[in-house]
């Protein structure tokens, strides 16, 4: 399946504002995945508003995309990270972390009906502001950033979420790894028992 075909089929559901995404991946081409996704278009996540407990902290995905790469803090995100149980490194190990999964089964697999149970098991950690399209924007993300390079890390994540803010439970975060995995593992075990054609 071409690399348009697959994003045009993943994020079909979820409107125009994602079509126009897809628009700049088609005319980018394979060539250009690594542009969109370091560059991001207007349409992905400019804000995080992180929430532990009691503490809800806003924080631009800028300054997380810098602290992901180089360890560096911002005022804003040193703020909310002097709240947390976790040592700074321990959750920039948790948004870098990466997954290995085949973006065809990640596509096939999630616009199946079992898909959206697995969905269901993510998106009460990242998820919209009002809790609406979460299945929609969280595939959309997914497949995203599996086909920039065949894997999946909570940073790319939340680069890609097709809204402009973007909620995380931080609480879930430092299990996003396993959260993710088992999204992988849950997908090949239905692909097998199915027969999907993937």
């Amino acid at each position: 399946m071409k690399l348009t075909q697959l994003l045009r089929t993943s994020i079909r559901h979820y409107g125009v504002h994602c079509l126009r995404s897809l628009s700049i991946v088609a005319s980018l081409g394979i060539g250009g995945m690594v542009l969109f996704g370091s560059a991001q278009s207007a349409d992905a996540a400019e804000q995080v508003v992180f929430k532990y407990r009691w503490l809800q902290r806003t924080v631009p995905v800028a300054d997380l995309s810098a602290f992901a790469e180089t360890g560096e803090t911002s005022p804003q995100l040193n703020r909310y990270l002097n709240g947390l149980d976790e040592e700074p490194e321990t959750f920039r190990q948790a948004l870098t972390r990466e997954v290995r999964i085949d973006p065809v089964l990640l596509d096939q697999g999630l616009n199946h009906p079992l898909g959206n149970f697995a969905l269901d098991q993510i998106s009460p950690m990242i998820h919209t502001a009002s809790g609406g399209g979460d299945r929609q924007a969280l595939r959309a993300a997914l497949v995203l950033s599996a086909s920039n390079d065949d894997h999946i890390s909570l940073i790319e994540l939340i680069e890609t979420y097709p809204t402009q803010e973007i909620h995380v439970e931080g609480e879930r975060l430092i299990n996003a790894y396993e959260d993710i995995e088992n999204l992988r593992d849950r997908l090949e075990q239905w692909t097998t028992l199915l027969n999907l054609n993937i």
